[in-house]
């Protein structure tokens, strides 16, 4: 059961983000980059659920983040054009990806892990880079639109509305962070914290620890490529540097910004992360230095995340 304290605060992050693009304009943003912001933090949940409650890092997301966009960029451009048909493939073979790259990497822990995931990674950035008759290579994948959502008695245009847009995307984020708390919340989650917190142990009592971590990349790696769609939908567009390693290092800079530990905590660092960076980006080509300087001083300071800071001040 959740307490009180957590349905308040689940209440608060649901109207905030409900009004986003309402006050987004107040600290110089716009309704595209409060889309940003969700679809970023949904990526950066996804891998703090194998960081933050599994124990396990990842630095190969990119890649299913950006197969979750090739997905359905593809079939929206190649074969019908259906927004939720191309979200529904895109997530399948992101999926699929990390059932077949998770069997294989599974019994490797510790930075063996991360490098393998950033070897796969690489390799889905190359084929995308190279196929230039399918990928449209290093410019991308163009000429492809979001489509309407055709509801049978209504249809809800994606396209020039970008405030519809925002709640379509709004609305998804909500569900996929529901699914990912209800996941956590069951046994099967509480045995990815007794794993996190001491694998000898957990094995010890009977738990098949390759088996849960397996599922917990897969699931993991679903999630990221639901928000890859989004990331592709939000543009219009799919390039290769959605594949890159680099994109993987960014989710982990979010989640450790917002705080690892915490359900929430991603989407602050998400937010933080995308705000200061279109803010940054439009003033300095050396955006990214400041960015950088700002995340080494967070974890120096304060390892437990801003959201950790906030929680341990309000207990003083």
């Amino acid at each position: 059961m959740k307490g009180p304290g957590q349905r308040s605060t689940n209440a608060l992050v649901v109207l905030i983000l409900a009004t986003m693009p309402f006050w987004m304009q107040y600290v110089g943003g716009y309704t595209e980059l409060a889309t940003q912001v969700l679809v970023m933090a949904l990526a950066a949940m996804s891998l703090n659920f194998l960081l933050g409650f599994t124990g396990t890092l990842s630095f190969g997301h990119a890649a299913y983040f950006g197969l979750g966009g090739y997905g359905v960029a593809m079939i929206i451009k190649y074969i019908a054009p259906s927004t939720p048909l191309g979200i529904l493939v895109g997530v399948a073979v992101g999926t699929i990806a990390a059932m077949v790259i998770g069997a294989l990497i599974i019994k490797l822990r510790g930075v063996y892990f991360a490098m393998v995931t950033i070897a796969f990674g690489q390799v889905f950035f190359f084929i995308a880079f190279r196929w230039n008759s399918v990928t449209g290579g290093d410019d991308g994948l163009t000429n492809w639109k979001r489509q309407a959502l055709d509801l049978g008695f209504t249809r809800v245009e994606l396209l020039d509305h970008a405030l519809t847009f925002y709640y379509f995307v709004l609305l998804i984020f909500l569900l996929a962070a529901a699914c990912m708390a209800l996941i956590l919340r069951s046994p099967f989650g509480r045995t990815l914290l007794a794993i996190r917190e001491n694998e000898r142990k957990a094995r010890f009592l009977g738990i098949p620890v390759e088996h849960h971590l397996w599922l917990s990349f897969v699931i993991s790696c679903a999630f990221c490529s639901l928000a890859g769609t989004l990331y592709a939908l939000l543009n219009n567009f799919i390039d290769p540097r959605a594949l890159y390693w680099g994109q993987s290092g960014n989710f982990v800079i979010m989640a450790v910004l917002g705080g690892m530990r915490s359900f929430w905590g991603p989407l602050v660092g998400a937010a933080i992360f995308v705000v200061l960076q279109d803010f940054i980006s439009s003033r300095t080509e050396n955006w990214m230095s400041f960015v950088g300087l700002f995340f080494v001083l967070i974890v120096l300071f304060f390892p437990r995340g801003v959201l950790g800071m906030i929680r341990r001040r309000s207990s003083q």
